[in-house]
């Protein structure tokens, strides 16, 4: 599983009204990778100086052609997200050692049965983008093996792991499908949602039926 976020950790009216967290399942082999590295070199070729993917930074013609990619080759991938409305979490929840934590904790309780009714799963590995502050990577890593703990079959063995978005294909699609989940939902906007809606498995807002707002 592939992890990556949109939304800022403004909790008040100048911040993004929503936080996205998403989940991208895939299992070896992995069927984007070759496409989009085949097409990452056509860029160099190109003269464009480009890295890696990142969905927010890309010019138009790359993204697009990169959801072009992601979007034939949906049927090696499964898509779960969930949405926080930020305006109605509790200012307790919003603290650093809280927040991401429960989560992702929520986000991973979600798909994990779904997952592991598949046979063939023997391990479950957890990739998210490198986390720069030590104190939430603790506090991310707790949350995960808490979840992993309580959801998976006793002796099923699991990593987590943090690694740069750079270093991982499933990475740069995770973020790609995130960044289209968040346009949705923050701005109304479906045309990249479109391309990856098939895949999508689950789009749960978290606090949709609370009505308390916070500001």
């Amino acid at each position: 599983m592939f992890l990556d976020e949109s939304g800022n950790f403004d909790f008040s009216a100048s911040g993004s009204r929503y936080f996205v967290l998403t989940s991208v399942g895939m299992k070896r082999p992995f069927s984007a990778a070759m496409p989009m590295d085949g097409y990452k070199h056509d860029c160099l070729e190109h003269g464009i100086d480009l890295e890696y993917f990142h969905c927010y930074l890309d010019g138009k013609d790359v993204r697009r052609r990169v959801f072009d990619l992601i979007a034939n080759h949906l049927d090696g991938i499964s898509i779960d997200c969930l949405v926080v409305e930020k305006a109605k979490v509790d200012p307790e929840l919003r603290k650093d050692r809280r927040f991401y934590p429960e989560i992702l904790g929520h986000l991973l309780k979600l798909i994990l049965p779904t997952e592991l009714d598949a046979d063939s799963v023997e391990k479950v590995i957890v990739i998210t983008d490198t986390i720069p502050v030590n104190k939430k990577r603790r506090a991310i890593e707790r949350a995960v093996r808490t979840a992993l703990h309580s959801m998976l079959p006793s002796g099923m063995k699991y990593h987590i792991l943090h690694h740069q978005s750079r270093s991982h294909y499933g990475l740069q699609v995770a973020d790609y499908c995130c960044w289209a989940i968040f346009r949705k939902w923050q701005t109304g906007e479906r045309t990249w949602y479109d391309r990856i809606k098939p895949a999508v498995r689950r789009e749960h807002e978290l606090f949709r039926a609370k009505s308390q707002y916070y500001y």
